[in-house]
């Protein structure tokens, strides 16, 4: 069966090319997937896949039934939102929507997936069991359309016993698959602050309540939260990169809007902390004078990786890849809506390098000169076909 699969894989590289290229140039924000999502039902239709749509937004769910379509069920995840990025790299298939690309790699996992629905679908006499394919909206924005598709009653019909899912790394070369068990990407929370006061001429400040300088030691203020309330081994990041005083060179403005994200890996500290970021808020301000409207909706939690499910799936990588090929994650600060579905189901999150020597130099993901080696959409295939049929076949 291997040798059938990497044959097959060879074989459908032209296809999952072409899909990447056709979304990559053809990109859309997150919950206007409108155009990429009747392209994925397109291809299922053409595959003779059926599927649910319209799934909280522009979720799909398909289903390949294998002999005995009850004795297992997986599922299988993608992405299909992008970023608003300006794309700076001249490709052919370069994105044709005005500052936005797929700056993220999502345009890859739904080829992939796409290409591993292809397969299976082939081999679906040759396997018992089910696949579910996920193909998800608003990765990139809150309340993440993971969370929406669940809530919509995405495994209503149907349950999986492990979920998979896979992103782009352009740390890891070309051909490379990448695994960590347990705590894998952290929680995220966005911050949004409107800081109020009596705003006015900047030469007659005591008539004044200075919103700038609030503002300014608002911030310097909230890295106590890091410093001196955290656990010193607890990891966690609070960072904001808008801060938006408009006034004048002699203006203090009345109001001044702060937004900015927290990160930590540890669940019972991100709320005990948002409660500490709140309180700091309001006692700094009033003690300018001024007041505050604070925002923190829930974000993502943190994506953990279920243990046994990914020490399974890095020994069938090894099988597919070789063990020079498979490599070792760190665990990062960036964050992952995949992180809902790690919350309810057995699941294992993984990265597939894509780092070669057509983007040797490329920018990393989220910038505008990101670029993929399309030669790692094979390993995105196909890896994700074999480690289908292993948990199938175990």
């Amino acid at each position: 069966m291997k040798s059938q699969i990497q044959k097959l894989t060879t074989q459908n590289t032209g296809y999952v090319s072409g899909c990447y290229r056709h979304i990559h140039a053809h990109p859309e924000l997150s919950f206007q997937e409108f155009e990429t999502a009747r392209f994925v039902q397109n291809e299922l239709t053409e595959m003779g896949i059926p599927f649910k749509a319209g799934i909280g937004g522009q979720g799909i769910l398909g289903r390949i039934e294998g002999r005995n379509p009850n004795k297992k069920v997986i599922a299988l995840r993608a992405d299909m939102d992008a970023l608003p990025v300006c794309e700076a790299v001249d490709i052919p298939w370069k994105s044709t929507n005005e500052n936005v690309m797929h700056a993220c790699g999502h345009d890859a996992h739904t080829a992939c997936l796409l290409g591993a629905a292809k397969i299976l679908n082939e081999l679906k006499n040759e396997f018992e069991g089910t696949v579910l394919l996920i193909f998800q909206p608003g990765e990139e924005k809150a309340p993440g359309g993971a969370s929406l598709m669940l809530e919509d009653g995405l495994f209503d019909e149907i349950e999986p016993e492990i979920i998979l899912a896979q992103h782009v790394s352009v740390d890891y070369p070309t051909g490379t698959l990448g695994f960590l068990p347990g705590m894998i990407m952290a929680s995220a929370d966005e911050i949004y602050v409107k800081i109020h006061g009596k705003g006015g001429h900047g030469a007659l400040p005591h008539l004044l309540n200075d919103t700038v300088l609030a503002a300014s030691q608002t911030i310097v203020s909230l890295q106590q939260v890091r410093s001196r309330l955290c656990h010193p081994l607890t990891p966690m990041v609070l960072t904001f990169g808008k801060f938006i005083a408009d006034g004048a060179t002699n203006v203090i403005p009345g109001e001044v809007q702060l937004s900015g994200t927290f990160r930590t890996v540890d669940e019972q500290w991100r709320e005990e902390a948002k409660k500490h970021i709140r309180r700091i808020i309001n006692e700094t301000c009033a003690a300018y004078g001024c007041t505050a409207e604070i925002n923190i909706p829930d974000g993502y939690p943190c994506v953990v990786n279920d243990n046994a499910v990914t020490q399974k799936a890095k020994e069938y990588a090894t099988e597919w890849l070789g063990e020079e090929k498979i490599k070792a994650l760190e665990m990062r600060m960036t964050s992952e809506d995949f992180a809902f579905f790690t919350q309810k189901y057995p699941c294992t999150f993984y990265r597939f390098g894509v780092k070669g020597t057509v983007n040797a130099n490329t920018g990393g993901l989220h910038s505008s000169t990101f670029r993929i080696d399309e030669k790692a959409l094979e390993t995105g295939t196909g890896g994700m076909v074999w480690l289908a049929w292993k948990f199938l076949n175990p």
